[in-house]
């Protein structure tokens, strides 16, 4: 009896000692949890009001977000009884050994700082990167997320996007719209200028200035070659690449004016 009286004390003690650690630990827990998504909100509406560019913002903000959770974890784990030293310690080694199995990762980070500094893309862009074309979603701390043309998601790790080449449509607000039509040997090339010119100026998407050109470009093997360059916003590139294609079909047959196409000739010798 008084064995089991001894350990049961032993448990009681152990109980009031982890116990009250485990619970002062949840406490911390639940209370710093609160604090950081006061915080994260408090930094939300100050870079709000500061009118921080998106892609920015929403890099700070899981930056932020990560080490104060980490900063949480050790103050938990040094209420329970963790050596908070000798877990910086540990922590440190393990970061080094991580550092060089990861470091790809590291690259990707980064190169998320080298794209949140010089900003070369934003949300919202139409870039071109990476054999990928797509609108700009979302610009994380490892990754950069695109939207694709068939609205596909497309990631692309940053380390890779910010030492490759980056074509950004939307820099500059419009964008030249190049195509090349055919005509035969036997056309007007002053009419058919005409017809195409006459396309342009009508399409309402197509803009004034800068002017939209029609010009010879080519004397192919069996066509006059015109290379048809419109302008027109950003957002309605696709648009005006389509409509006067379809457009530019129907003019040139309504004008009389011929559009070669490859022909076959079968030559047969008689035995």
């Amino acid at each position: 009896m008084d064995l089991e009286s001894i350990d049961a004390e032993k448990w009681i003690d152990l109980i009031l000692e982890y116990g009250l650690k485990i619970i002062g630990a949840i406490i911390i827990w639940i209370i710093g949890s609160w604090v950081i998504k006061l915080i994260l909100k408090g930094l939300r509406k100050a870079m709000e009001k500061a009118d921080y560019d998106v892609s920015l913002k929403k890099f700070l903000m899981n930056l932020l977000k990560w080490i104060l959770k980490i900063v949480l974890i050790v103050v938990v784990l040094g209420t329970v009884g963790v050596e908070t030293t000798s877990f910086a310690a540990i922590l440190a080694a393990a970061g080094l050994a991580i550092g060089l199995a990861l470091q790809g990762s590291l690259g990707n980070f980064a190169g998320g700082v080298l794209l949140m500094i010089f900003k070369p893309i934003k949300i919202g862009d139409l870039i071109e990167a990476q054999g990928e074309i797509g609108v700009v979603k979302q610009i994380e701390i490892f990754t950069t997320k695109l939207t694709g043309l068939s609205n596909k998601e497309i990631i692309i790790p940053n380390g890779t996007l910010s030492n490759g080449n980056i074509i950004n449509y939307s820099t500059e607000g419009t964008r030249r719209v190049d195509l090349i039509f055919g005509v035969g040997y036997d056309s007007d090339i002053k009419k058919t200028k005409e017809v195409l010119m006459n396309v342009l100026t009508s399409h309402p998407k197509i803009l004034k200035d800068p002017a939209p050109s029609v010009t010879v470009i080519e004397l192919a093997d069996s066509s006059i070659n015109f290379a048809v360059r419109p302008w027109c916003e950003t957002a309605d590139y696709w648009a005006v690449y389509f409509d006067v294609t379809e457009q530019t079909k129907e003019a040139l047959d309504a004008a009389g004016i011929d559009i070669p196409y490859p022909h076959q000739v079968e030559i047969r010798k008689n035995a």
